[in-house]
């Protein structure tokens, strides 16, 4: 089979020591909090349940609005409660407040749900998403007087959770799992997309938001070439964004730039993901989970060449960096001068990237003590990042 030249160009580092910047980056193996390198966050290699993870993150807003996190241990609070790996990416729009918001109560939520229903389902995993919106929107409601901006900030969630064989995949907005499957008779590894997105560029998510609204013509606008819900967002599912939910918050003290002209009755957005159950088969190997500023430059098959060609050790960071210098090409320009721009300047180049990969079926390095991680925690905390 050949092999292009810009995927050798891409996974040719692989082979040798990687560092993003001028010098070389040590393993995180040994750091629970994970590492930070300028903008960059990552965690090279952890143990979860069933097998390895490799996570970063890297910004490019002024404030970082991805968020995420891996956890591996009960799924419930019941002493009985099943073991699972629980994996989060929330990448904000408008402001950082809803994804950070999403990343202290989902999974919290989540483990609520399953010990009132005693087990993992589609329906709990709905009603985790729809009490941690409802907690935001008291917490929009709350604020509303003093920071009416609130209502305007929300975040596009992924989830999946490996629970006894089984991934539930759950996605509201626009970012991405990828399966990494080894398919016969060729051995080949094939990119399966595993989750549903709610983006109004996609004909089918403009169909549903007409039949949803079919007394409103201008429930989806082209804007600059540009499919958008009502004109203003691309996402159709979100947590958050309460001026687009409730009547209540869609006038003043909100700036009227953030203002639908027209009352509405019904919410115009939702928070109810799309739910997948999937049976996890030996062929299956592992999982890409990562907002849209990845696949932005990035193809499935792509990514998953990636890790499938690379070390473990470090691959969500190698695939950040598959993606930004992809973003550098296209703006002509050389990989090393894109990493010295600064924050909120570097967002006309590339997104926040959050990037979790976790692999399956490594029974010799699961482990059974509960493991928690939290995406770009290190960046989060830094004074000198100024996240918060």
């Amino acid at each position: 089979m050949m092999v292009s030249t810009t995927f050798r160009r891409i996974v040719s580092p692989c082979w040798r020591p990687f560092g993003i910047g001028e010098g070389s980056i040590t393993s995180s193996s040994d750091d629970s909090n994970g590492r930070l390198d300028g903008l960059l966050w990552y965690k090279d290699s952890g143990n979860h349940l069933t097998g390895e993870f490799s996570m970063a993150v890297v910004q490019a807003n002024n404030l970082l609005e991805d968020h995420s996190q891996l956890e591996s241990g009960p799924i419930s609070f019941n002493e009985s409660a099943p073991e699972a790996t629980f994996v989060g990416v929330y990448d904000g729009h408008g402001g950082p407040e809803a994804a950070r918001f999403v990343n202290e109560r989902l999974f919290y939520n989540m483990r609520r749900c399953v010990s009132d229903q005693r087990g993992v389902s589609p329906d709990v995993i709905t009603r985790a998403f729809v009490a941690t919106e409802e907690e935001f929107l008291g917490l929009v409601r709350e604020k509303w007087q003093v920071k009416p901006q609130i209502a305007s900030v929300g975040a596009c969630c992924l989830v999946g959770i490996v629970c006894n064989g089984l991934l539930y995949i759950a996605n509201a907005g626009d970012s991405r799992v990828v399966l990494g499957r080894l398919e016969s008779p060729f051995k080949e590894m094939k990119a399966i997309q595993l989750s549903t997105e709610h983006n109004a560029s996609i004909e089918s998510v403009r169909e549903e938001l007409r039949l949803l609204h079919p007394n409103d013509p201008n429930i989806v606008m082209l804007k600059h070439k540009v499919w958008r819900v009502k004109g203003i967002i691309q996402v159709s599912r979100s947590i958050g964004d309460a001026y687009l939910k409730r009547a209540e918050f869609n006038q003043e003290p909100l700036l009227p730039k953030f203002r639908v002209s027209e009352r509405f009755e019904r919410p115009i957005m939702r928070a109810e993901p799309t739910i997948t159950v999937h049976k996890i088969h030996p062929e299956d190997h592992f999982l890409i989970f990562a907002s849209d500023g990845l696949w932005e430059h990035l193809s499935n098959q792509e990514a998953v060449d990636i890790v499938n060609t690379c070390p473990r050790s470090g691959v969500a960071r190698r695939l950040v960096k598959a993606a930004l210098q992809v973003a550098a090409k296209k703006r002509e320009m050389r990989y090393s001068d894109l990493e010295k721009i600064e924050r909120g300047i570097r967002r006309h180049f590339h997104d926040d990237i959050t990037v979790i990969v976790v692999f399956l079926h490594s029974a010799s390095f699961g482990v059974r003590t509960p493991v928690s991680v939290r995406g770009g925690g290190v960046l989060a905390l830094s004074p000198g990042n100024a996240i918060l």
